[in-house]
């Protein structure tokens, strides 16, 4: 059986397509990738987070756009790491 992948840009405000940035869609859950890198997953049935352990704070430019995936900022971030709500795993 195949799966679904569907793949586009992020999108600012404004509605401009951000070069670099995607939001890739999975029959499993949706992904944000930051150039090569898969940042982090969010799983559709359960809405569980899991981060990538290198990349998910690797520059101002990925924390910037993982802020708009997440829909919170670096430090609500760091605080679901440390109370285990979110997971790091090597998704790369």
């Amino acid at each position: 059986m195949s799966k679904k992948v569907n793949v586009r840009n992020m999108r600012s405000r404004n509605g401009n397509e951000i070069a670099n940035q995607f939001i890739i869609n999975t029959d499993d859950g949706e992904f944000f990738q930051s150039y090569k890198s898969i940042i982090a997953k969010r799983e559709y049935m359960t809405g569980k987070i899991t981060l990538d352990e290198t990349y998910w704070d690797y520059s101002t430019t990925t924390g910037k756009y993982r802020n708009i995936f997440l829909d919170e900022n670096k430090s609500e971030t760091q605080q679901k790491i440390k109370s285990g709500e979110y997971t790091l795993a090597d998704l790369n």
